[in-house]
């Protein structure tokens, strides 16, 4: 068994932060990887996919954004080979291939277990990502077997898909940008809509993701925040990354063609049932986006931006069917596959150690979850930015200066897991 203070697990933004940043309290650590770096980002997104925010706010500790496009939005491709080039200059040990099968106390410390060797050590940090496992209702189950169904995680590209009709579940960026993909292909798209968070992509001539930066609106704390569970919950906003700034919402979507429809409720023999909620949820998205731009027109005001930038626009209302379709009968042939964009959730199986709740969802405060075992990159875990790349800095630098805190005084007193 091999010893060492600190064991980073995943290889991914948020590890590779916290890597450079406990080389900087010369914390001696390892990162294990089970596949190579950036492994979900290789294997687990579609092939058309850009990031969802600009080059220049795409930054890891110490290295920010150089090339020649600020303002355009990278390709998958791209973000590996800046994230390989990245881990290339740490300084600690990286195990790829080396995928983590159990993780429990011992010893005043863990003992992480993997497939090749066991690791002892008094910390570990948990940076595997918030997006492991799709989280699919248990309805897909019970789905005609000439229906194809498929998660995100195994969608690449249209033609992979059979001919016909395409029901995407889910209106939060995944499902708005598969929905547009498939849609453009030829195949008749039908978009089932819940909850979701409309944003335009650029406002007053600006990134809307400069206003949310600019605006502080992006490091608002987890401790600031009124209702915290609620704000995890919140879903993606419908953002598109592509060389043409352009918005992707619901008014969009519906003219390229896409039928909106209400939250998928129920599935009764080949029969889906939708429910009649969605003038209400697109209401309830147009109101939000409607505050938000008023406190962005306020603070451009207070902060003296009123006149370096475009006058403020009105967001157009988004427009539904007056009688939006209540049901579709898979046996008729109209649908031949269902995507199941109704989000992810990590994969905490491998940990044994008391830090669930009764829900099976990690404690933790700001990313502590127990003396010596910390979080990295889950939703608004330290600020409302955590779960993204530009937001895993600040999170390292926080939970690297408690950890390092936490070694030079864990010997003098006794941590449980009570």
């Amino acid at each position: 068994m091999k010893a060492v203070t600190a064991v980073v697990i995943g290889a991914g933004h948020a590890g590779l932060a916290m890597s450079h940043h406990l080389a900087r309290h010369g914390i001696d650590h390892v990162l294990l990887e089970r596949g190579e770096v950036a492994n979900a980002w290789r294997n687990e997104r579609w092939d058309s996919l850009h990031l969802l925010t600009p080059n220049w706010q795409t930054r890891l500790p110490d290295q920010a954004y150089g090339g020649p496009d600020p303002e355009g939005f990278m390709s998958v491709p791209e973000l590996v080979d800046l994230l390989v080039r990245y881990a290339r200059g740490l300084s600690a040990p990286l195990h790829t291939d080396t995928k983590v099968k159990a993780v429990w106390p011992s010893d005043g410390g863990y003992r992480v277990v993997t497939n090749r060797g066991d690791w002892r050590c008094r910390a570990v940090v948990i940076a595997t990502g918030a997006c492991q496992l799709p989280v699919v209702p248990a309805m897909a189950a019970a789905l005609p077997p000439w229906i194809k169904s498929l998660t995100p995680h195994e969608y690449r590209y249209p033609e992979q898909l059979p001919p016909g009709g395409v029901l995407v579940v889910g209106a939060s960026a995944t499902g708005v940008q598969l929905a547009d993909e498939i849609q453009c292909s030829g195949r008749p798209v039908t978009l089932a809509v819940g909850q979701h968070l409309r944003l335009p992509r650029r406002y007053r001539g600006r990134d809307i993701q400069w206003w949310l930066e600019q605006a502080g609106m992006l490091d608002q704390r987890f401790d600031e925040v009124e209702d915290l569970a609620r704000a995890r919950r919140q879903p993606s906003p419908q953002l598109l990354g592509s060389a043409e700034p352009q918005d992707l919402d619901l008014n969009t979507l519906r003219e390229r063609g896409v039928r909106l429809v209400g939250r998928l409720a129920g599935l009764a023999g080949t029969r889906l049932q939708f429910s009649g909620s969605l003038a209400m949820h697109a209401t309830a998205a147009d109101l939000k986006l409607v505050r938000l731009l008023d406190n962005l027109d306020a603070w451009a005001i207070a902060h003296d931006w009123q006149d370096a930038l475009l006058a403020p626009e009105h967001a157009a209302a988004t427009r539904v069917p007056q009688r939006p379709c209540l049901g579709l009968d898979m046996a008729s042939g109209e649908i031949r596959t269902v995507l199941w964009a109704t989000g992810f959730r990590p994969d905490f199986s491998w940990l044994d150690a008391p830090v669930f709740d009764a829900r099976g969802r990690l404690r933790h405060e700001g990313g502590i979850v127990a003396p010596g075992l910390y979080a990295m990159g889950l939703p608004y875990m330290r600020r409302r930015k955590s779960g993204t790349i530009h937001g895993a800095d600040d999170d390292a630098r926080d939970l690297s200066h408690h950890l390092s805190g936490w070694l030079a005084t864990a010997g003098r007193r006794h941590d449980s897991f009570a």
